[in-house]
């Protein structure tokens, strides 16, 4: 490699380490004095350190390692006051600092440069040399390719303060034979870290279409049976299709039924509730399907019901389990001809709407019983979705735990930070009869009694507290109960913490992946509670 020789018109600038306006692209002319060997500098020491350098690379140490050595180098051997490693990135072709010595912490900060930006970007551009020589007091400046085979990998660039000539281009060449002994080894980081970008590009991609492709804004949690109920949602708001929501009391059915609606063709349209259990059945004909003026005392004017109000979007019948046999009756009229008429009245009134039903009743066997009527069932039942109870969302007790503690703080206007890792321990092992709706309540309590911005565990009420292991010499005596306790509640925190990879936990609490599996056996703990 013969690198380019420029001449003194175009000084070097101290504030750059490639200046663009540099080039001048004219031979540096042929000196008839001795060469100046009297600066102490020998070169013949470099070599069995370049074997050194050269081992390190061939040995497929880090990247970082080996720049490390080659910077000292240039810095101890070479006199090189600014030096750096530039590399060039494949897909995008951006040049960037991959390591520097001496450099301003402008040029750290910054860490890239523009392509096409100076003599760096023409060096790798063109995969030639560039030396520069000083003038006036300022550094001269040398740029040599990384090449591998025919492609450039990046470029090394150097700063010293002496001006022979000579001297630069011996430089030169020791600087191309460096380049040459990293090339392979900044190939091989080069390819990692193209894959290495690729595979977290895919990873964000897949994980933003996980997201995006459904996840209602109004539900919280990610664990697995609540990804089965987000899939359903998706593919049921592609109709207008009528949805049985199954679920225990306090689940979500509401939510659930609600994410439905404003992510479906009719959104714009109203979302009327209704509780069918909370009026009686007197006053459930009238509210639904409205009544005339006079159709019954206290009737003084005409009144549209809710299957009315809802034309054009979606009604929601919470608890439809509780509706009478004769309700259902005309229920089922109006799923089957969109129609109905009013209380009192002989007009009837077409409706374009979608049905959303709820309960926490087995329908089948009410059914079988004889208290639901089979073909209303089965008109309900079209596209069932059980929403699944708090206790078999594993790491959503947490989620919706810090969700519920920032809402309430803000809400009363107390600050709390965290919940303690006992707590939280407390709200992972309990039952959760009353579902999401009791885990609200429980937090807006916690949070009414905190103190000192952390939620500890005599915050939550009694229903929630462990009962007292046995602390009698014949189960293994205070200390092992104790530590026991302690040691559950830190891999609880660590799972939690790390989303249930056991790997990570482990490696949080300075154990081995096998042990901490047997420990988690010890405390009936399972990994997948805490994705």
């Amino acid at each position: 490699m013969e690198p380019v020789r420029i001449g003194r018109e175009a000084p070097m600038s101290r504030r750059s380490l490639a200046p663009a306006d540099a080039l001048s692209g004219q031979e540096l002319p042929v000196q008839d004095r001795p060469c100046e060997w009297d600066m102490g500098e020998c070169r013949t020491d470099l070599l069995p350190l370049l074997g050194e350098l050269g081992r390190i690379a061939s040995e497929g140490g880090d990247l970082a390692g080996i720049l490390r050595v080659l910077l000292e180098l240039m810095q101890r051997h070479l006199k090189v006051t600014r030096g750096m490693v530039n590399l060039r990135e494949p897909e995008s072709g951006r040049i960037f600092i991959q390591q520097g010595c001496g450099l301003s912490e402008e040029e750290e900060a910054s860490g890239s440069l523009a392509r096409g930006e100076g003599i760096v970007a023409q060096v790798v551009d063109s995969g030639r040399a560039v030396v520069l020589p000083g003038e006036a007091g300022s550094q001269s400046f040398l740029c040599v390719p990384i090449r591998r085979d025919r492609k450039v990998l990046g470029a090394i660039v150097a700063e010293r303060h002496y001006a022979n000539r000579q001297m630069l281009e011996l430089d030169a060449e020791i600087l191309a034979i460096l380049a040459a002994t990293t090339a392979q080894a900044v190939e091989l980081h080069l390819q990692e870290h193209v894959r290495k970008v690729a595979l977290e590009d895919e990873n964000r991609r897949l994980r933003s279409a996980l997201q995006s492709r459904f996840r209602p804004s109004n539900i919280i949690g990610s664990s697995r049976p609540l990804q089965e109920v987000y899939a359903l949602i998706e593919k049921v708001t592609r109709s207008r299709t009528t949805v049985l929501i199954l679920g225990e009391n306090g689940v979500g059915k509401e939510l659930v039924a609600s994410a439905i609606h404003y992510n479906s063709s009719n959104a714009e349209g109203p979302f009327v509730k209704f509780n069918c259990a909370a009026l009686p059945e007197s006053v459930i004909e009238s509210e639904l399907f409205g009544h005339e003026r006079g159709a019954f005392t206290g009737a003084a004017n005409q009144r549209r019901g809710r299957f009315e109000a809802a034309d054009g979007g979606t009604i929601f019948l919470d608890e439809v389990g509780e509706l009478s046999l004769a309700m259902q009756a005309k229920l089922l009229r109006v799923l089957q001809e969109k129609s109905f008429e009013r209380v009192g009245g002989n007009l009837t009134h077409q409706v374009e709407l979608r049905i959303l039903a709820a309960t926490n009743r087995d329908l089948r066997a009410m059914v079988e019983q004889g208290r639901f009527r089979e073909d209303l069932y089965y008109r309900l039942n079209v596209f069932p979705i059980t929403v699944p109870p708090l206790r078999e969302r594993g790491s959503d007790i947490a989620t919706l735990a810090e969700h519920f503690v920032a809402r309430f703080s803000r809400e009363v206007g107390i600050a709390v930070e965290r919940i303690a890792a006992p707590a939280l321990s407390m709200l992972m092992c309990y039952h959760w009869p009353g579902n999401v709706r009791e885990l609200e309540n429980v937090i807006e309590r916690a949070v009414i009694l905190c103190e000192g911005g952390v939620i500890e565990a005599h915050h939550l009420p009694p229903s929630l507290q462990i009962p007292a292991v046995s602390e009698s010499p014949a189960a293994g005596g205070i200390l092992d109960v104790r530590l026991g306790q302690a040691e559950y509640e830190l891999i609880v925190e660590a799972l939690r913490l790390h989303k249930g990879n056991m790997t990570e936990a482990a490696a949080h609490l300075g154990l081995t992946r096998r042990i901490l599996g047997l420990r988690m056996a010890r405390h009936n703990l399972n990994y997948k509670e805490f994705r």
